[in-house]
């Protein structure tokens, strides 16, 4: 497997003297399989020069790859309008990212490039160009498996695990930790929140994890909400995952070079006090990595992907999901309606523990947003109910945690003990409660 970078930075493009080693452009990495299988990871501006990169080294009816977009945020595609190969005849594409319940990848792309903001549209491509919506799951590019697993950020975001030749290639940009607790956490101490753990899960054994790096723990109270992950978290996952090595990855725009270099100072000196000790560097514009082929199985698997067979969701729309809201402020309510009633979902509303046990009941929902300071019955003894109900589809609904504060250690066990799945917290960003509901929703919807 060959890995290329053509694009390493973060948010904007950041082109200028102060950042020539590790590159300006934003996201894009190729990977190549050894049965020639070709594979781009982003499409942010380094997408440009890739793009002519091909078109140079190939005859147009040769041209042709897989897509694979985390997410749709400006700086990962970018480079989507001007990707020379869309423009060849001959050329079969296949592009694949977070499918949302109410629209499809394809319209998002074609909106980023309507006459309001483009003069070419989708409809001038001469390659053939096929779309598919994601979820976690697994499907095939060629030769290459290819696993999904959600990440957190204010967009439905996916990260990619590559399995090709032997060897594996994670791709996690773009990821905020869920909780980073406790702050004197020991390099590589396994996480306190369940999908951090998760997170662990989807970069077990990799030979190679390109992560997001793009903050550090000084900088986080004043980034959280953002959906980065602080270059110690990222070490942390490393260590503890038994990564073979970490590539620090989207770059702060902020960051000049001589920046960089001291992240990557800071991240090697904390993986040198693991009891695992990770190769660390980070990811530069025109750098090639080769992963060796081997023989042997990867070290470990995924396990909990298994449980969702197929990533690509079908064309067809879903039918409504059902959201129970149990929350007693009617101002927080208003907020909440308004970030996801768009999203198609059938909203239904509890002001008070009691009331929200006998809506559940009644109506069975795919999702629970329950805030913890609620009368009648607070929000921990209204998970611990419907953890013990007799519906087992109630038993195992996802239950989302909406709390004026953000839960020390302590806290955030005794909820995951009562029952939690997940938490937000007030105010919460209707950006980041619409991708955290997306994704739970997509999660289930082989039992909707």
């Amino acid at each position: 497997m060959r890995i290329r970078f053509w694009g390493t930075r973060g948010s904007i493009p950041r082109p200028g003297p102060e950042t020539v080693r590790y590159g300006g452009n934003t996201s894009c990495v190729e990977v190549r399989s050894d049965d020639g299988t070709r594979i781009l990871l982003d499409v942010g501006t380094g997408a440009h020069e890739l793009g002519i990169a091909l078109r140079d080294e190939a005859a147009a009816e040769r041209l042709g790859g897989h897509l694979l977009i985390g997410h749709t945020h400006w700086d990962h595609i970018q480079g989507f309008p001007f990707f020379a190969p869309f423009f060849e005849r001959g050329g079969q594409w296949d592009v694949y990212a977070p499918g949302g319940r109410t629209q499809h990848i394809e319209d998002t792309l074609a909106g980023q490039m309507s006459y309001d903001y483009h003069p070419v549209t989708v409809d001038s491509f001469d390659a053939a160009v096929r779309f598919h919506d994601l979820r976690e799951g697994r499907f095939e590019c060629g030769r290459v498996r290819v696993s999904t697993r959600y990440l957190n950020h204010p967009a439905l975001t996916l990260g990619y695990r590559l399995e090709a030749d032997g060897a594996v290639l994670v791709y996690a940009t773009d990821h905020e930790p869920h909780s980073i607790l406790p702050l004197d956490a020991a390099p590589g101490a396994e996480p306190v929140h369940y999908e951090d753990r998760r997170h662990l899960e989807f970069l077990a054994g990799a030979d190679v994890v390109i992560h997001d790096a793009q903050f550090t723990l000084g900088d986080f109270p004043a980034k959280l909400g953002w959906g980065h992950t602080p270059v110690e978290r990222a070490v942390d996952y490393a260590i503890a995952a038994r990564v073979g090595q970490l590539v620090l990855f989207h770059h702060d725009p902020l960051r000049t070079d001589a920046e960089v270099d001291a992240l990557l100072e800071l991240a090697r000196e904390r993986a040198a006090r693991g009891d695992f000790v990770p190769d660390v560097r980070a990811a530069a514009e025109g750098e090639t990595l080769e992963l060796p082929r081997r023989e042997a199985a990867p070290r470990r698997e995924p396990a909990a992907v298994e449980r969702v067979p197929s990533a690509l969701l079908p064309k067809e729309p879903p039918r409504a999901s059902t959201v129970l809201l149990v929350e007693d402020d009617p101002d927080m309510t208003a907020v909440l309606r308004g970030a996801l009633e768009p999203e198609g979902v059938r909203l239904i509303h509890a002001g008070d523990g009691e009331s929200a046990l006998a809506v559940a009941r009644r109506d069975r929902p795919s999702l629970v947003l329950l805030d913890l300071k609620i009368p009648m019955l607070d929000g921990l003894e209204v998970c611990r109910r419907i953890r013990g109900e007799g519906d087992a589809r109630l038993r195992r609904v996802p239950i989302l945690i909406l709390t004026g504060n953000r839960p020390d250690e302590r806290g955030m066990l005794e909820a995951f003990r009562a029952g939690a799945t997940d938490f937000l917290t007030k105010p919460v960003k209707p950006t980041l409660v619409r991708s955290r509901v997306r994704g739970w929703l997509l999660r289930r919807l082989p039992e909707a």
